[in-house]
Parts: C-alpha cells; sequence; structure tokens
C-alpha cells in the first residue's frame, strides 16, 4: 500500500497563489464589516460592493485558509440523506426550500463564473448517495421517494459508473465540482476593483455597541460599521444566542490519490458510517481522486492518523493508486436540525448577523448564506429567510434528546479533563509527538520538536475552558467542546476562541 505524506497540505491551497493584505493597526469607518474572509464572507463582499456598498473585510489569519481551502468543493444539493428527514420535521414546503435555496446558489455561481470569466475547473458531474448496507436500503428508498414529492430529477439505482460495490443507490442529475481557491481568487480580484478593504491577521475578538456596533481586533483597532457579518465559521459574538448549546464541531479528513486510469464520471458518498466520499480532480494535468470521509466530534478520539489510513486502505481496495500526493483535513458545525443558521444573531440585534453550520456542505450554503444576508442587508425580500434563521423554532423531535446529549458530552469533557493529573515522562517523549503532564501541580502540554525543543501550554481551552487533546495528524491541540483548535506553541489555528494557549516555561 501507498504511503501518507509526512505534513498535512491542502491542493487547493499549495495549487494558486493568493494575494496578501497588511493588519489593520488603526480606526477603521466602513458601511459594512465581514469577520472572515472564506467564501461566505468574499460572496458576500462582493454582493454587497457590487451594489456601491463600502465593505471592510478582516481575516484572523490568511485569506482563504480556513474550510474553503479545506473542502471536498463538490457543488451539490445533495446533502447526506437529508431530505427525507426534513420533510419529516419540518415539512414539505420547508424541504422544498432547502432545495432551492441550495440550487439557487448554484445558479449564482454559475452567474459569477460568467460574469467573470473564471476558469475553476468547473465540471458539471451527476450525485450519487449508495449504500453497502441492509440497514440503509430503507433510508435509500425513502430519501428517492422525498425527490419525488419535491420535484428533483433524480432515479434509483442499482450500480455506479465506476467500480464501486453497493446495493443501493439514488443519483440527483446535473450537479458539479470545481476548484474553490481559483474561483475564490477572481471573487477577490473583483472585490479589490468594486473598492472593498481586506485586512489579514487581524482577529476580531468582540463587538462594542454604541451608535453603530464597532468590532475590536487583536491588533488594537476598532472598526465601526452600520452592520457586522460573522462570516468566521464560528460566530466570535454570540449575542446571548447560545450557540456552543446548540451546535458541535466535527472535522474530517481528504486524502489525494494519484490513479493509473481516470474516473470518468460522477461523485459519489456513502449513507452508512464511516463515510466515504469521491469525487475526480486533475493535478498538474494527470488524474486523481479526492476520498475523504472519517467524520468525528473535534478533540475526540485517539490516533488521529488512523482517520486518514483507513481513507488510504478504502482507496487501495477500490482504485489502482500509483501515489499519495496530499492529505489534509477540515472542520465544519452541525446544528440540531442540520438546516444552518443564518441570519440576525439574535432578534434583539439585528445589524449583526452569521453564518454557521454548514454540515460539512459549504459550497451552496456558503453562497446561499451569502445572497441572504445581502438582501437582508439591502432590505430585499428573501423568501428563504424564516428557514435559515437562527433565532427559529427547531422543530425536531430529537432535538431535546441531542440538546441533552451535545451538553452532557460538553460536560463530561469539561470534568474529565478537570480531574485527570497526568504524569507523562518527558524524558521518554519522541520527536514530533506531544504528551500531557502535571508540573508543579498544573496540567500541561508538553510538544518535542525534531531538535528535541520542547514547547509548553496550559491545556485549558480559553474559550469555555475545556481541556484540550493532541491531534496527532495535524500536530495540535484541539477542544473536544466546542472545536477550537491551536498550533502546538498554543497559538490559535480555528475558534471560538479568541485567546491563545497560555505558554508554560518548561524546567
Amino acid at each position: 500500500m501507498q504511503q501518507l505524506p509526512k505534513q498535512s497540505t491542502s491542493y487547493w491551497i499549495d495549487s494558486v497563489t493568493l494575494p496578501s493584505f497588511p493588519k489593520l493597526s488603526d480606526k477603521k469607518q466602513t458601511e459594512v464589516c465581514i469577520v472572515g474572509a472564506g467564501l461566505t464572507g468574499i460572496t458576500a463582499a462582493y454582493l454587497l460592493s457590487k451594489q456601491g456598498i463600502k465593505v471592510c473585510v478582516i481575516e484572523a489569519g490568511n485569506i482563504l485558509n480556513g474550510t474553503t481551502g479545506h473542502t471536498t468543493a463538490k457543488i451539490t444539493m445533495q446533502h447526506g440523506l437529508i431530505y427525507d428527514e426534513l420533510i419529516k420535521h419540518v415539512g414539505e414546503e420547508n424541504a422544498a426550500l432547502y432545495y432551492e435555496a441550495n440550487n439557487e446558489a448554484k445558479q449564482l455561481m454559475e452567474q459569477i463564473i460568467s460574469d467573470l470569466q473564471i476558469d475553476c475547473r468547473y465540471t458539471n458531474e451527476d450525485a450519487y448517495i449508495y449504500t453497502n448496507s441492509d440497514d440503509y436500503l430503507d433510508n435509500i428508498e425513502n430519501e428517492f421517494r422525498a425527490y419525488e414529492k419535491l420535484g428533483i430529477d433524480s432515479d434509483l439505482v442499482n450500480q455506479l459508473p465506476i467500480n464501486i460495490k453497493m446495493k443501493k443507490g439514488i443519483v440527483m442529475k446535473n450537479q458539479a465540482h470545481f476548484h474553490p481557491l481559483m474561483y475564490v481568487q477572481k471573487l477577490v480580484e473583483a472585490c479589490v476593483h468594486n473598492g472593498v478593504e481586506f485586512y489579514e491577521h487581524t482577529r476580531a475578538l468582540n463587538t462594542d455597541f454604541g451608535n453603530k456596533p464597532s468590532v475590536i481586533t487583536n491588533t488594537d483597532a476598532r472598526i465601526f460599521s452600520d452592520y457586522v457579518i460573522q462570516a468566521s465559521h464560528y460566530p466570535f459574538y454570540d449575542g446571548l444566542g447560545f450557540y456552543p448549546t446548540r451546535m458541535y464541531a466535527s472535522r474530517a479528513y481528504i486524502i489525494a490519490v494519484k490513479l493509473s486510469k481516470e474516473i470518468e464520471e460522477g461523485m459519489y458518498i456513502n449513507a452508512e458510517t464511516p463515510s466515504r466520499s469521491i469525487r475526480s480532480c486533475e493535478i498538474n494535468g494527470e488524474n486523481y481522486v479526492l476520498i475523504a470521509g472519517e467524520g468525528h466530534k473535534t478533540g475526540q478520539g485517539s490516533n488521529m492518523m488512523k482517520h486518514y489510513n483507513a481513507l488510504l486502505q478504502f482507496a487501495s481496495e477500490n482504485f489502482n493508486v500509483t501515489s499519495v500526493d496530499y492529505r489534509w483535513s477540515a472542520q465544519d458545525y452541525i446544528t440540531l436540525d442540520k438546516i444552518p443558521y443564518v441570519g440576525s444573531v439574535t432578534e434583539s440585534h439585528k445589524n449583526i448577523f452569521v453564518a454557521t453550520g454548514f454540515r460539512k456542505w459549504g459550497m451552496t450554503n456558503s453562497t446561499n448564506a451569502a445572497k441572504l444576508i445581502t438582501d437582508l442587508i439591502v432590505k430585499n425580500e428573501n423568501k428563504f429567510e424564516q428557514l435559515f434563521s437562527p433565532s427559529r423554532d427547531v422543530k425536531l423531535d430529537p432535538s431535546v434528546r441531542k440538546i441533552i446529549s451535545f451538553n452532557t458530552d460538553v460536560a463530561k469533557h469539561l470534568v474529565k479533563g478537570k480531574l485527570e493529573r497526568p504524569n507523562a515522562d518527558l524524558e521518554a517523549l519522541e520527536t514530533n509527538t506531544a504528551c500531557i503532564t502535571t508540573i508543579e501541580g498544573e496540567r500541561v502540554g508538553v510538544f518535542k520538536d525534531e531538535n528535541n525543543h520542547l514547547y509548553g501550554v496550559d491545556t485549558t481551552c480559553t474559550h469555555l475552558g475545556c481541556e484540550v487533546a493532541w491531534n496527532d495528524s495535524e500536530n495540535s491541540w484541539d477542544c473536544p467542546c466546542h472545536g477550537s483548535r491551536f498550533t502546538f506553541e498554543g497559538d490559535i489555528i480555528n475558534g471560538p476562541a479568541v485567546k491563545p494557549l497560555r505558554k508554560i516555561n518548561l524546567p
């Protein structure tokens, strides 16, 4: 079997040269402040700036280095087995609206590609969801009947166009995939042309309220605006919307494998767990396939490299793999009813917006979120407003059990970390590995680099106080409660945390 790359690197990021922007270090006055330079924030900036609205975008790190740069880049309305569940719990009308919103997002992306003449390897493909489990045969049948009710162009199938074993599946016609950063790179250029100001390495810490909301940053800057869009994956400003209790973070893994023979058509994902997502990809003119899956709650589990190895095992069993050239992982948030939260952060904060909970289907959901928030700002009617409203009533009967489960899980990890007092031997620690130990009564995470230098951090997450766990596949400290992630030195990789882990001087 082929070997995995030693380092985690996204092909999308590795294959483009993105522009760089300065830090913001002073006061700024604008009409709309967008926090987060991923697909949601940049699409919103583009749509707003086209209407002559003054926009400022800030990004905590480098633009497009978050989920947008780590996706599988499927542009599809087939978001797993979702439509039968939506019909049962929120009604056929709302299920139809969910499909329509994402379909319109796909059409908007196509329009943008045409308007800006973007070469982003946009390819129309059919999307398949299939099962090899007898337990899921009825689910596939029920999902197909939901497709029929909603008028989705689809078929029930007993065989896939590629040589993957399956018992039953559904095909949704005329979906697509693309190169996400080649697409958004051109959006950034159009934004700059329209007068949008971008600032990198400028992290939003909080929002203050006077006559207008102002965003306070870690660079001692303050941005005054009429509206704030939180496109930062997780809302840095909660506004007592209680978002930590209403969604959880989930990671997934991707490998890019070179094949001796091209996959000619289609995008694929299985219905059962562990998940296996498949799509073709061209890298340097050669045939590759992206294999993704192995989702789990962030910061939970051990030996994270096992997820990459499981994907490689699947690829080796089903394709003629000649090399594995990239591996990377992604993180997204999942809401109680599986519908994203898009709109005013709370009912009492109408000019601060949030877009989160895309459930790993972010290409269309991000674009829809940008369009919906743009409409709310410019006072256009949008028929999807109530469906995605963060203040909506969650109507799923199982949601009460989910709330209890989510928050019991958070409490378990919070208490467990506080009670443990590990005593790892630092002398025995191998290079490029980490451990948690106790030093002078304090719980400390220690990483040893290839030069035998030790880095110590306080393992208490700076968000809400849970204890982080080591992620050996990314060399990061990950929070099992709400998904914050930190480098081995304690710097922030992913929020909701806005402060780094405290560094510990080791003896």
